[in-house]
């Protein structure tokens, strides 16, 4: 039986894009980007010496460019993505990290495949696009994730600061230091641009917007509302902490409960395509008879239409909100 390890060949060098696009930005904006650093990188700032003007300006520089960028042509598929994950690359940066790893795939889809030249252009153009759009994809829910499961313990620690005497900003200020990143930088931003006169609610609201979360919505009309009309701050946060845990269990049972179902869709939904890889590793010359017929091509296209029409229907069906 004759074996063909060009398709692992196409397998691997997507994982080696991926590995790549992630290693360069580490490499650039170093580890305290990561989120998992035990201090939260606004604090990893302030301690190198920058200013806490500095460090604002550069902080709310990242988390807007990408809304400011949808204009761009290819890059408004990422741009909300980018933006949820904080993407510290500029827009421009992360085109220019494309076309490199564009460049980068074609290269060695030349010098170890014997595929054609079209052919290649096509899938190191898909691989370079293609992995930097699942890199930030990934960040975006690793981020939004993590920031979700923080946010009730950070609202019960502003509660604690409020009942002994401190004023609403100075607890988010103190939260913003005893949180880790993801949201502890969010906060320290917050705490930054009172600091400097804008209203506490309206940052809060501009933070919801920018990562799409209902619960600091929530958080921003109780502040907004204390504001004008007063009240016990300390009470209403405590209340929108128990229901932001509450919300979050419910959340991971109900991911739980479709855990099954989500793994079913998965695999319904690339098992065609592992089938298809499988065949061509074991036997590359399977197809090579029916490749020459006039409706070889339009088959495979309608083929894979409604592989995709698949994978987004069984994506819509396991995909449950809370």
């Amino acid at each position: 039986m004759q074996l063909s390890i060009e398709p692992l060949i196409y397998i691997g060098i997507f994982v080696g894009i991926v590995m790549l696009v992630n290693g360069i930005y580490l490499m650039v904006f170093g580890k305290s980007v990561s989120m998992n650093a035990r201090v939260n990188r606004r604090l990893t700032m302030l301690e190198k010496g920058s200013s806490r003007e500095d460090v604002l300006a550069k902080l709310r520089k990242e988390m807007d460019q990408h809304m400011k960028s949808r204009t761009i042509p290819l890059y408004s598929l990422i741009a909300d993505k980018a933006q949820k994950a904080n993407i510290a690359f500029t827009p421009q940066q992360l085109i220019i990290v494309m076309g490199v790893l564009t460049v980068t795939a074609f290269l060695v889809l030349t010098l170890l495949t014997g595929a054609s030249l079209p052919i290649r252009l096509l899938i190191s153009v898909a691989m370079g696009v293609g992995g930097v759009f699942y890199w930030v994809n990934s960040k975006a829910k690793k981020r939004i994730g993590m920031i979700e499961e923080q946010l009730p313990d950070a609202v019960e620690l502003m509660v604690r600061a409020l009942r002994v005497g401190h004023p609403f900003v100075s607890a988010i200020n103190t939260v913003a230091k005893e949180v880790a990143d993801p949201l502890g930088s969010e906060l320290g931003v917050i705490a930054d641009e009172a600091a400097y006169g804008r209203d506490i609610a309206e940052s809060i609201q501009s933070m919801a917007d920018r990562l799409d979360l209902q619960d600091l919505r929530f958080m921003a009309v109780a502040v907004g509302i204390q504001q004008t009309s007063g009240g016990n701050l300390a009470e209403i946060l405590e209340g929108l902490a128990n229901v932001i845990r509450a919300r979050f269990k419910l959340f991971r049972r109900v991911r739980a409960i479709t855990a099954e179902a989500k793994w079913s869709g998965s695999f319904l939904s690339f098992f065609p395509i592992l089938c298809l890889i499988g065949i061509n590793v074991m036997q590359p010359d399977y197809y090579s008879e029916v490749m020459e017929s006039p409706v070889f091509i339009p088959a495979a296209a309608v083929v894979g239409v409604m592989l995709f029409v698949n994978m987004v229907f069984m994506r819509i069906m396991v995909n449950i909100k809370v």
